[in-house]
């Protein structure tokens, strides 16, 4: 198997996996884009991008394969290179965007068996390179998920991904891969370390294009007493409540574009976690 990203000068770049299939050479490709759209453009919520102000903490963007979740964080990345003055160090597995140098900042891209051995050895040798921002393309395993908490605990900005649908999900999924004498204390630092959750999915919308729907969790004293009290199912109303600070169910997200009639009342109830959420609101939509 192989899983690769290559620039065509003049053109764009391609994200590239070959695999074996009945003994029979597969290749997949996926077009990434030539330029990198700003957070404006990709929909992406203003409380969201406020957390890039940020000295420290854990930054998150989650959901399924092909959900945008690198674009999400690429955007960031290149917001806080032109806003701010910070040394920034990804480690992507592989490359997918070529971030440049800006007036204000540095970047350094690592790529996993190009450039480092894993996520891991390129985190710990991270935290001897003076970074101010550290983005990791994917926070797989244990190791990993505990040097980035370390990373955000001890005056970084940790930029991550995840594969989980929701923000109480991903809660769970980080203190889960802890072993069970350890979940306690991993509570604790993730409700302190915590700067916020985005989890998101793509919808087929009127235009013919996708909308990004999603569901944003900006960490608060309340939501870091449910998470070391072991509450993370009342998150989710925390979000329902938190609208005047900035956070919102996916369902929530999903309503308001409804609402502009970019999306479908049948889009909105297969995308929604919580389709009750949608089916009582009682706003006539367009179906398809």
């Amino acid at each position: 198997d192989l899983d690769t990203s290559k620039g065509i000068e003049g053109l764009s770049r391609i994200r590239i996996n070959a695999y074996i299939s009945n003994l029979k050479k597969c290749l997949t490709l996926r077009i990434l884009p030539d330029s990198l759209p700003k957070w404006e453009q990709l929909g992406l919520p203003q409380s969201f991008i406020n957390l890039a102000h940020r000295h420290k903490g854990l930054i998150l963007c989650t959901g399924p394969t092909g959900s945008g979740k690198s674009t999400s964080l690429a955007s960031m990345i290149n917001y806080i290179a032109a806003t701010q003055q910070r040394h920034i160090l990804t480690i992507e597995d592989p490359i997918e965007f070529q971030f440049n140098h800006t007036s204000t900042s540095i970047i350094h891209q690592r790529e996993v068996k190009r450039d480092t051995a894993s996520f891991a050895t390129a985190l710990r040798a991270a935290l001897r390179e003076d970074p101010d921002v550290i983005y990791i393309g994917e926070m797989r395993d244990l190791e990993t998920i505990q040097l980035a908490i370390t990373a955000a605990e001890t005056g970084h900005l940790v930029l991550g991904t995840l594969h989980t649908s929701s923000a109480a999900k991903t809660v769970e999924r980080i203190v889960d891969v802890f072993p069970g004498d350890q979940q306690e204390q991993a509570r604790l630092q993730v409700s302190t370390s915590l700067a916020g959750i985005l989890s998101q999915t793509l919808c087929k919308n009127s235009k013919g294009g996708r909308s990004l729907a999603y569901e944003l969790l900006i960490n608060s004293p309340a939501i870091g007493n449910l998470i070391r009290e072991k509450k993370v199912s009342q998150i989710y109303s925390q979000l329902q409540t938190g609208t005047n600070e900035g956070m919102n169910t996916l369902e929530q997200c999903l309503i308001r574009l409804m609402n502009e009639g970019l999306i479908s009342r049948s889009t909105a109830l297969a995308a929604a976690g919580n389709p009750k959420a949608i089916a009582l609101a009682g706003i006539p939509a367009a179906e398809g």
